[in-house]
């Protein structure tokens, strides 16, 4: 079974493949299942392509995503104030501390934050445990790391295991990139079954060659 790779949007089979291919499915018949040798609808073909790039579009800014403590920083800050106090219940006051934190990150100069704190709510209980945590942070008790490489766990701040490229003081970046591991990983995959499938397709006779199913067998 040679490869030919002068056309391979054609066949990568050569003629003496294909023909043998085509006999035996005369032969067989299969139900006359291949009888038709038709190729992948163009429509068919747009939509997987089209359902492959929604997919990673919509679900790219959320790959390994894992929310910072610059993310509820401003929530910190303001839960201590009488109008958070004077609410009666933990729901009600991180509803409160949500809607003046979004106001807040709208204005930031990073733009993925308003729907970063959509996507990563964060329990009353969980806050009060966190907080002492940012504060230390934000006062300087990160280092030379800042709140953005500080990611929350939970009630844990931890910093960021993120090993970017290596800043003037020598440390790495922990701030999380666009893409995560779980991007590369993803892109691998549907590459390999593309690539798996056109491998498989073009091994068969081109959709030109039909197979005669009057032949008796």
């Amino acid at each position: 079974m040679a490869w030919k790779m002068d056309n391979p949007l054609y066949s990568m089979s050569s003629e003496e493949d294909n023909r043998k291919t085509i006999e035996l499915w005369e032969f067989q018949k299969y139900g006359g299942l291949w009888e038709g040798n038709n190729r992948l609808p163009y429509p068919f073909t747009w939509l997987i392509a089209l359902i492959i790039l929604t997919s990673f579009m919509l679900t790219m800014p959320i790959w390994g995503q894992r929310p910072s403590a610059e993310l509820y920083a401003p929530m910190v800050e303001l839960m201590d104030s009488p109008e958070v106090q004077q609410l009666a219940t933990g729901p009600e006051k991180i509803a409160y501390l949500t809607e003046r934190a979004m106001e807040v990150h709208k204005g930031a100069k990073d733009s993925r934050l308003p729907g970063m704190l959509d996507r990563h709510p964060i329990m009353w209980e969980d806050l009060q445990l966190a907080a002492p945590a940012i504060r230390e942070i934000a006062a300087g008790g990160g280092g030379t790391y800042g709140l953005e490489s500080f990611n929350v766990i939970g009630d844990q701040v931890v910093l960021g295991n993120f090993s970017g490229s290596y800043r003037p003081d020598g440390k790495r970046e922990r701030v999380q990139p666009w893409f995560d591991k779980g991007f590369v990983i993803d892109m691998f995959y549907v590459s390999y079954f593309v690539l798996a499938m056109l491998l498989v397709i073009k091994r068969l006779p081109h959709f030109s060659n039909k197979p005669d199913m009057t032949k008796s067998a």
